[in-house]
C-alpha cells in the first residue's frame, strides 16, 4: 500500500503565538526528525503542508509576507515530494491535496505536525471519512495547553489524550514513529 507524510503546519509561525511553548519542543523536533529520516531512507514521499491565513503583512505570523511560514526551527532539512498551502483546518480542504494524493496512488498517509487537536486530527478525520488508511503519530505533533469555556486549564497532554481517545479504532491507527514506519513498509 503506497503511503505518504503529510508534515502538516510544522511551521515557525507558531512560536509568534501568545501561548507557545518550548516544553514539549525537543521531544517533537526528535520524532519529527526521526519520522523524516525514515521516511526518506524509505522513499515514503513527504508533503508539506504549511498554514496561511490572514492579512498579507509582516506582523502577521501566517502571511508568507512574516518570514515565518517555513519549517520550524530544528527541524531536518527535508526534499518535500509536494508542498501544499491550506487556509482552513483540513489540509483537504481547497489545496489539491487530494488530487495529489490520488494521482500519486497514495492510499495510506502517515500525518504529523502542528497543533495535535487542530489541523492533524480534522485533517485525519477527513482523510478517513475520504477512504485513505490514517496512521496518527502523536509523538510527532505538537500542541498546547488552552483554557476550557469555564477557565480551567487544559494541559498539552491532556488535549493529546482526548484527540487520540476519540480518533482510535474509528478514524485512524494510532502509531510511534517507528510503527508508523514498520507499517509503511
Amino acid at each position: 500500500m503506497k503511503t505518504a507524510l503529510l508534515l502538516i503546519d510544522a511551521q515557525q509561525s507558531f512560536t509568534a503565538r501568545p501561548f507557545w511553548s518550548d516544553a514539549d519542543v525537543p521531544a517533537y523536533l526528535q520524532h519529527t526528525n526521526a519520522l523524516l529520516a525514515g521516511c526518506a531512507e524509505r522513499g515514503i514521499p513527504i508533503v508539506q503542508i504549511f498554514h496561511t491565513q490572514g492579512p498579507r503583512e509582516p506582523a502577521n505570523a501566517f502571511a508568507r509576507e512574516s518570514g515565518l511560514v517555513r519549517p520550524l526551527d530544528g527541524i531536518t532539512p527535508y526534499d518535500a515530494a509536494a508542498s501544499f498551502e491550506k487556509h482552513r483546518h483540513s489540509a483537504l480542504v481547497g489545496t489539491g491535496l487530494d488530487v495529489w494524493l490520488l494521482q500519486q496512488g497514495v492510499q495510506r498517509l502517515i500525518i504529523a505536525g502542528i497543533r495535535t487537536e487542530q489541523c492533524c486530527e480534522t485533517t485525519a478525520r477527513h482523510a478517513s471519512d475520504l477512504g485513505w488508511t490514517v496512521d496518527f503519530v502523536p509523538d510527532a505533533m505538537l500542541t498546547f495547553a488552552m483554557s476550557t469555556p469555564s477557565g480551567e486549564t487544559l494541559s498539552a497532554a491532556a488535549i493529546r489524550e482526548r484527540t487520540e481517545t476519540v480518533l482510535t479504532g474509528r478514524f485512524v491507527t494510532l502509531c510511534t514513529v517507528p510503527q508508523a514506519l514498520e507499517r509503511a513498509a
